[in-house]
């Protein structure tokens, strides 16, 4: 199982089924507040739905092909990230993430990205690591930045978000800028 302690009160853990029931708990709470930019809530309205999420992701991870982390501060589940996509032939990792509502302002997402880069770079020898949120995401945005990503551009209309599309920035940065 994978488990990855970012520091004493922060860590990352592969969700089990036993997880189920409080990431669904936690996905419920935050439904309004997440519904703003995650496209996913509307298929998310059972605990058979993170069971399913939970199972797959775990499918996905023993066949390398992302990894799905529940983000554990001060023993509680508080959000999920990770990278949702790992493209080995191309060495690149594209990092999401969501907190729940009433955990934001703790610097806790920015030390999970800056966790999950090190991890990709260095332990995953990657060469890259990519991170797309909404242009108008600003909290989101923000992360990447702090983190010293660069901006690489805009993709137009590049997610459908209940009744419109969003464009997506995306912020990259390279092992060898990382190392810097």
């Amino acid at each position: 199982m994978f488990v990855h302690r970012i520091d004493e009160e922060l860590a990352l853990k592969l969700p089990e089924l036993r997880d189920a029931e409080r990431i669904f708990e936690l996905t419920d709470s935050s439904r309004a507040y997440l519904k703003e930019w995650l496209p996913w809530l509307d298929f998310t309205t059972e605990l058979k739905d993170t069971q399913s999420f939970i199972q797959s992701g775990r499918g996905n991870y023993a066949e390398g092909k992302s990894l799905g982390v529940a983000i554990v501060f001060k023993g509680e589940i508080v959000g999920m990230g990770g990278f949702n996509d790992i493209d080995g032939s191309n060495k690149i990792a594209k990092i999401g993430y969501w907190l729940g509502e009433s955990y934001q302002g703790n610097g806790i997402m920015t030390r999970v990205a800056r966790a999950l880069t090190d991890y990709a770079l260095h332990e995953l020898k990657l060469n890259k690591v990519e991170i797309r949120c909404a242009s108008g995401n600003l909290k989101s945005r923000s992360i990447p930045e702090r983190l010293g990503f660069v901006q690489e551009g805009t993709i137009r209309q590049a997610e459908w978000l209940y009744d419109h599309y969003v464009d997506h920035v995306v912020y990259g940065v390279l092992a060898d800028e990382w190392n810097k």
